[in-house]
């Protein structure tokens, strides 16, 4: 991956963590709504930390390191330095973030008259969170995925891709994984797709000369 590596994603995570509750009344009210529901409050905010840690201590300064390695960035109200240091970190990814995408959009734009009709609409109907349901190596030269694009901005139903003639070897691709982000370049005979997926976090690069977009029946407009 050029822009959307697993490293930005990772990052991208850590940016979502550092949402704090805006008032205290929003702070009791979730500690009362989890009381409620039989849900312990503690015990689900530490797990969440320690599933973030590892990213937490790699993106952020190490200003936020005691607020980490204590556990107070999740099981305390938010104090005013913290609250500060948060903004201030996450108007900084912002700004890197909305660069990121301006150079994947322009990137694009350059390249897009280059490539196959179907390899334009593949990247322009975004699969994000479809869901990979098989993968399949028909040939040397083709490479077959199903997915699940109920969830998704596009088709909501199972598509089928099959990749044709592309140039081995090909990525292993997650089944049960979900198709996060996509980029495209040319190539002197046809495109190369890099996919990041999740569950686990992959990175997969698919060359081909040409796809075939088969969309299922229960729902076949394009």
């Amino acid at each position: 991956m050029k822009y959307f590596t697993k490293e930005w994603y990772r990052e991208s995570q850590v940016y979502g963590f550092l949402v704090f509750h805006e008032t205290m009344e929003d702070w009791e009210e979730d500690i009362t709504w989890h009381t409620r529901e039989g849900l312990d409050f503690e015990e689900r905010q530490r797990n969440d930390l320690e599933r973030r840690k590892p990213d937490l201590l790699e993106f952020l300064p190490e200003s936020f390191h005691p607020y980490i390695e204590d556990a107070s960035i999740r099981l305390q109200y938010p104090t005013p330095e913290l609250r500060e240091m948060a903004a201030i970190w996450r108007e900084d990814y912002s700004t890197r973030s909305k660069r990121l995408w301006e150079e994947r959009r322009t990137s694009y734009q350059a390249i897009r008259g280059f490539l196959p009709d179907s390899a334009v609409q593949l990247y322009e109907k975004s699969l994000h969170d479809a869901r990979v349901l098989s993968v399949e190596r028909p040939s040397e030269s083709e490479l077959v995925l199903s997915l699940d694009c109920g969830g998704c901005m596009h088709y909501y139903t199972e598509v089928k891709l099959t990749f044709i003639g592309g140039s081995p070897p090909f990525p292993d691709i997650p089944v049960g994984g979900f198709w996060l982000y996509e980029e495209i370049d040319k190539t002197d005979d046809g495109f190369e797709l890099r996919v990041l997926f999740d569950f686990p976090l992959t990175e997969a690069t698919i060359r081909a000369r040409d796809v075939r977009i088969e969309v299922s029946a229960e729902n076949d407009a394009i």
